[in-house]
Formats: C-alpha cells, sequence, structure tokens
C-alpha cells in the first residue's frame, strides 16, 4: 500500500545538491489502472497502481534492460524525466500524535525535479506507515500547496499533457 501525500514547492532547499538522487525516467502503458514503467539509474521497473489519491495499492516488478526498452515504445503519452533528491525529514511535525506515529519517525522527502516538457514542474512527494500519519502531517515550511487530491499533479496525468 503506497500512503503518499504531494505538494509544490516555495523554494528549493539551499543544500539541495548535499543529498542523494536519482535519474528518473518513467512511462506510462496504461492510465487507469495505472501501469507504468521506470528506468531508475541503472534498474528497472514495471508498476501497477491501483485506485486511490492518498492510499493505493502498489505492485513493483523488477524488470531487466532490454524489457524496459522494449516497453517503453508503446507508451502513451510523454516519456517523463526527472531527477529525484532524497531528503531526509527528522522529526516531522504531526497535528495530533497517534498511536501509530512512534516518536523518532522520521520521513524521506522525495523531491522531483522535472526535465524536458514538464520543465520547470518541482513537486515533493512524501511516503507514509499509516494514513493517520498522513493526514495528521504538518509540512515544512518550504513547502507550499498540497496537491495530494488534484490528478492534475500525478504523473500518470502529466503523462497524458498536450506539450
Amino acid at each position: 500500500m503506497e500512503i503518499e501525500r504531494k505538494f509544490t514547492i516555495k523554494y528549493l532547499p539551499e543544500d539541495l545538491e548535499s543529498y542523494p538522487f536519482h535519474q528518473i525516467e518513467q512511462a506510462y502503458l496504461n492510465t487507469a489502472p495505472v501501469v507504468r514503467i521506470r528506468k531508475e539509474d541503472e534498474n528497472y521497473y514495471l508498476t501497477y497502481k491501483g485506485k486511490g489519491l492518498l492510499a493505493r495499492e502498489e505492485y513493483n516488478l523488477p524488470l531487466n534492460k532490454e524489457s524496459y526498452y522494449h516497453l517503453r515504445e508503446k507508451a502513451d503519452g510523454i516519456i517523463i524525466s526527472k531527477r529525484r533528491y532524497l531528503i531526509p525529514l527528522k522529526n516531522p511535525r504531526f497535528i495530533h500524535t497517534a498511536p501509530d506515529v512512534p516518536q523518532n519517525y522520521a520521513l524521506t522527502i522525495e523531491l522531483d525535479i522535472f526535465e524536458g516538457p514538464l520543465a520547470p514542474l518541482i513537486l515533493a512527494e512524501v511516503e507514509f506507515g499509516s494514513k493517520t500519519a498522513a493526514e495528521n502531517f504538518l509540512p515544512p515550511d518550504w513547502f507550499d500547496q498540497d496537491v495530494t487530491y488534484d490528478r492534475a499533479y500525478h504523473n500518470a496525468t502529466l503523462s497524458r499533457m498536450e506539450i
């Protein structure tokens, strides 16, 4: 189960280049349900995502390079390219402390800087271990609009944009 919130941002962290990152390319074979292929650095995956915005089923299966490029030719829409920075968020803040949110809870902000036709779009995603944690999360000051429930900001929708 993927439980995730998504945000636009006000500004980039000053020390962005000090964080690890992945170079990601992904394409969509289908958007309802979501069937996606992804190249993350030198790793390849086929992903199925169920319905939902905050929480939904997600299954990742490994692919080899040849399979990825074979399926890539069958993709609908644009191929999304982005750099994903992994920014640790130690001791995040929550509206209410819940029993399923441990004291020393740590999260990772996945900051996506889109390239190519989707530039200059930048989005931050945060994955949670529970819906309670996700719903009570207080984002850092540099986050802007919560777009979790806005389908326009989902990668499957972005892949179908007329550029």
